[in-house]
C-alpha cells in the first residue's frame, strides 16, 4: 500500500453528508438559512452588548466573546459545507484542511473555558455578591479570556502537529463534511496510537477540566440558592443561571458524545449528526438561548432601538 503525506499529495476530498442531489439541495437551503441566522444573531448580540452601557458587566463581556467564537467557528465550517452541497467541488487542499481543523479546535476548546469563566462569574455573583466587583475586576476578566484563548491555541497546535506528521494511504477521501480529527486519523496507514492518545487525552483534559470548573461552580450556586428563604429570591437567583446551564448542556452533550471515545468507535451516521448539531445548529441557538430567556438582553435591545429612533428624529 502506497503511503503519502503533504509533501507528495496536495489535497483531500470531502465526501460531505449525502450523495443524493435532492437531499443536498434541501440541506444547502437549510444550512444557508441557519448560517444567516447565526451571523445575524451573534453580530446582533455583540452590537447590543457594545451599545448598551448597562450590559458592560463581566457576564456580558464573556457573552460577547462567546458570540464571537460561535460566529467564527460556524464560519470556519459552514461556507465550505455549502460549497460542497451546491457544487461539484469537493476537494480541499492539505493546507486548507489542516487550517480548517486548526481554527475549529482552537475556537471549540476556547469556548469550553469561556463557558467555564461564565460559570465562575455566576458563582461569584451569587455566592460572594459583596466582593463581586473586586473579584471580577476588568483585569481578571481579561486574564480569564486570555488564558482561554491560550489553551485553545495549545490544543489546536498539538492536534494539527500530531495529524500532520502521519502518512496517509492511497485513499484521500474524508468521509465527513469538514476536516475533523477522527475522519483524518482513519486515512492514516501509520501507527496512530501515539497521535490518537495525545489528542484523546488533550481533548479529554480540556472537556473534563472545564466541566469540573462548571460543575463545582454550580454545586456552590445551588447550595447558596437553597439557603435563600423567599421563593422569589430563589427564582431570581436561578433565572440568572438558567440560560448558561442550557447552553452548557447543549454544547457539552454533543462534544462528549463525539470526541470522548476511541477513533475506532467513530460512527459515520451518528457522529455526522452530532457534528452538524454543534458546528451548525448550536452557534445559531446560543443567541436565542441568551436573549429570549434573558430580560436584561431584551430590555437592552429595546433601549438600543429607541435610542436609535430618537437620534434619527
Amino acid at each position: 500500500m502506497n503511503a503519502w503525506n503533504h509533501t507528495t499529495e496536495t489535497e483531500f476530498i470531502l465526501m460531505g453528508l449525502t450523495d443524493s442531489k435532492e437531499v443536498q439541495l434541501v440541506l444547502s437551503v437549510l444550512f444557508l438559512l441557519i448560517y444567516m441566522l447565526t451571523v445575524l444573531g451573534n453580530i446582533g448580540m455583540i452590537l447590543i452588548i457594545h451599545l448598551d452601557v448597562q450590559l458592560h458587566t463581566p457576564m456580558y463581556f464573556f457573552l460577547t466573546h462567546l458570540s464571537f467564537l460561535d460566529l467564527s467557528y460556524s464560519t470556519v465550517i459552514t461556507p465550505k459545507t455549502l460549497q460542497n452541497l451546491l457544487t461539484s467541488i469537493k476537494n480541499i487542499s492539505f493546507m486548507g484542511c489542516f487550517t480548517q481543523l486548526y481554527f475549529f479546535v482552537l475556537l471549540a476548546a476556547t469556548e469550553c473555558f469561556i463557558l467555564s469563566s461564565m460559570a465562575y462569574d455566576r458563582y461569584v455573583a451569587i455566592c460572594n455578591p459583596l466582593h463581586y466587583p473586586a473579584i471580577m475586576s476588568p483585569r481578571r476578566c481579561h486574564a480569564l479570556i486570555t488564558v482561554s484563548y491560550m489553551i485553545g491555541a495549545l490544543d489546536s497546535s498539538v492536534t494539527v502537529f500530531c495529524l500532520s506528521t502521519l502518512d496517509f494511504c492511497n485513499s484521500k477521501v474524508i468521509h465527513h463534511f469538514f476536516c475533523d480529527t477522527f475522519p483524518i486519523l482513519a486515512l492514516s496507514c501509520s501507527d496512530t496510537y501515539g497521535a490518537e492518545a495525545t489528542i484523546f487525552y488533550l481533548a479529554g483534559s480540556t472537556l473534563l477540566l472545564s466541566l469540573i470548573i462548571i460543575s463545582s461552580s454550580y454545586v456552590s450556586v445551588l447550595s447558596t440558592i437553597l439557603k435563600i428563604n423567599s421563593s422569589s429570591g430563589k427564582h431570581k437567583a436561578f433565572s440568572t443561571c438558567a440560560s448558561h446551564l442550557l447552553g452548557v448542556t447543549v454544547f457539552y452533550g454533543t462534544m462528549i458524545f463525539t470526541y470522548l471515545k476511541p477513533s475506532k468507535s467513530y460512527s459515520l451516521g451518528k457522529d455526522q449528526v452530532a457534528s452538524v448539531f454543534y458546528t451548525v445548529v448550536v452557534p445559531m441557538l446560543n443567541p436565542l438561548i441568551y436573549s429570549l430567556r434573558n430580560k436584561e438582553v431584551k430590555s437592552a435591545a429595546i433601549r438600543v432601538v429607541k435610542k436609535r429612533e430618537y437620534t434619527q428624529k
